[in-house]
Parts: C-alpha cells; sequence; structure tokens
C-alpha cells in the first residue's frame, strides 16, 4: 500500500469528516485538506487559526458565514461532474467559518499559513476561471478557483476534468526546488472523484534520480501526496476522472520544471 495514497472513512466522523490531510500527517509544511460529507440541515464550525482557507463546494448548496461576512444558499452543481464552476469560500487566519448544509453536501477544506492579510470573501462561478488545456488526448478542463492572480497568502486551487483516455499534468512537470524564477517549490495534493464510480485514475509520482518513482491506482474519493518530483496523471478509456489540486510553499507562484525527456511534448510557440 503506498503512502502516498490517503484513503477515505468508510462512513463519515461526527463532524461529517471523510478525509483529513495535515501537514504533520504529510511529512510536510504547508498543505492541509479535508473533506466533508454532511446531511441536509448538518452544520459545520471551524476557527482557522492561524491557517488561511479555501472552502469549495464540491456538490451540494449551503449557508455559509466568516465572522463578518453570510451567503445563504450558494452552490449550483449537485455532481462535479456537471462540470459548472463551483462555489468558494475564501477564509483569512485568525477567522473561522460556520457551514449549514441546505441539501446533502460534500465539501472540500484547502489549508495552507495565513498572514491575515486578505478579507474573507466569495469566490462565485462567474469568478472562477475556465479554459481548455491541451489537445488531442491530452485535452483537458481546468477551473482556476484561487490562481496566483487572485488574493491570498499562500493557498492555490484548481480543479482538473480529465475525459477517460486522456491525459493530464503532462507533460510531466515538478515544482520542489525554491529556485525562481525558474522553479518554485509547492507541496501538492490530488484529490480524486472518478465516474463511474468504480474507476480509477492512474497517478506516477517520480523524481530525477528515481528515489520516489511510485505509479498509483487512484479510486473515487481518494486523494495522492506530491511532496515532490513529477506526476502526470491518466484516466482509462470509460472513465471521467476529476481532481481538487491544492498547492502552497514559501512563495504563492506557480514555476514548473517539465521532464527534460518529455519537453518535446510541449505546444511549440505560434509561428515556431
Amino acid at each position: 500500500m503506498s503512502e502516498l495514497i490517503v484513503r477515505p472513512n468508510r462512513t463519515p466522523d461526527a463532524d461529517g469528516s471523510v478525509l483529513r490531510i495535515t501537514p504533520e500527517t504529510a511529512g510536510w509544511t504547508y498543505v492541509g485538506f479535508e473533506v466533508y460529507q454532511l446531511e441536509e440541515g448538518a452544520r459545520l464550525s471551524v476557527p482557522t487559526g492561524e491557517r488561511e482557507a479555501c472552502v469549495v463546494l464540491l456538490a451540494g448548496r449551503a449557508d455559509v458565514a466568516t465572522a463578518e461576512q453570510a451567503w445563504t444558499n450558494i452552490g449550483k452543481r449537485m455532481n462535479v461532474f456537471e462540470k459548472i464552476p463551483p462555489y468558494a469560500v475564501y477564509v483569512p487566519s485568525g477567522d473561522r467559518f460556520e457551514v449549514a448544509a441546505v441539501t446533502g453536501l460534500r465539501l472540500a477544506v484547502c489549508w495552507a499559513p495565513g498572514k491575515g492579510t486578505h478579507p474573507a470573501r466569495l469566490i462565485g462561478p462567474e469568478q472562477v476561471g475556465v479554459e481548455v488545456r491541451g489537445q488531442g488526448s491530452t485535452e483537458r478542463l481546468i477551473h482556476n478557483i484561487l490562481p496566483e492572480s487572485e488574493a491570498a497568502d499562500g493557498l492555490l486551487v484548481v480543479e482538473v476534468f480529465t475525459p477517460g483516455g486522456h491525459w493530464s499534468s503532462y507533460p510531466p512537470h515538478k515544482h520542489d526546488r525554491n529556485h525562481l524564477p525558474e522553479e518554485s517549490l509547492l507541496e501538492e495534493t490530488y484529490y480524486y472523484e472518478v465516474q463511474p464510480e468504480q474507476g480509477f485514475a492512474v497517478q506516477r509520482v517520480y523524481t530525477d534520480d528515481r528515489s520516489l518513482d511510485e505509479t498509483l491506482a487512484v479510486k473515487h474519493g481518494e486523494a495522492v501526496l506530491v511532496p515532490r518530483g513529477y506526476h502526470p496523471v491518466a484516466a482509462p478509456p470509460g472513465y471521467d476522472a476529476y481532481y481538487l489540486n491544492v498547492m502552497a510553499g514559501p512563495v504563492r507562484t506557480w514555476k514548473f520544471h517539465n521532464d527534460p525527456d518529455h519537453a518535446w511534448l510541449m505546444p511549440k510557440p505560434a509561428g515556431k
């Protein structure tokens, strides 16, 4: 059993938690990630403490409040594979968030160290950047929920839809050195959902010296830790894969380095 795969609980904890990653459990410094499954009418209250949070409504509707802000009946999609950009709420450190499930609710909470620099805010679907990346068998749909162009202290949050038979996070790239401007150091988690649910995705995590080299079969509801190295993803034919990425590191910027063996696969600039 790979230590890079984090499996969900069979049944939710008392607070609705089904999956929890902390810097301590992951053996790193910055990224935390949680998934909650709440029944209609259930409530959740979490202080942020020294961390900032991005609360992403994966599926379902909810009322969400922080110490000074409140938003009622947010959420639109009932399944991530509707491919509608999600509602999310950014919450700074030194604050809290309270969630009341209006319907059955699946909720992701993305964590990183915070400085209390930015106020809490709603991130509506119209504020989520949508793009199609790649072409042919590398084409995938991207929802940029909290990119570096939007305010946060450390968090970067994005979700990706990879059709069956396609690859993503490809060509293989890494961001495990604090060597700007060429490359940034970012820890990363991948949270997966698969349609149909009995399917799986394949992710390889490997370093140049192969001191880390694992190929993982990842099931619906599981998460993968990417502490370092390249980390491409494939969705087998017949099964669409969704993943939610959380990244954070000492500098909030995404500068990646392609595997030299596969860099030739990068699209050529126009006119070249």
